[in-house]
């Protein structure tokens, strides 16, 4: 994906794509390192690279 192109997703926003997971599975699955790369930002809020959310989607279908 071209990187000029790549947008930020919100938590919401991956929740809502993977259609039904709770919050509290998406911040447990960042505690046991299984979830889409992230970072913080100066509010606290996380954001996850739609690019990087992909490849994590990808991995999983080939683990699968």
């Amino acid at each position: 994906m071209d990187a000029h192109r790549d947008e930020l997703m919100t938590v919401r926003q991956v929740l809502d794509e993977l259609g039904g997971v709770s919050r509290r599975t998406f911040y447990r699955w960042r505690e046991l390192g299984y979830g889409p790369a992230a970072f913080k930002l100066p509010n606290g809020e996380l954001r996850i690279w739609r690019s990087d959310f992909n490849t994590w989607l990808r991995q999983l279908e080939e683990a699968a």
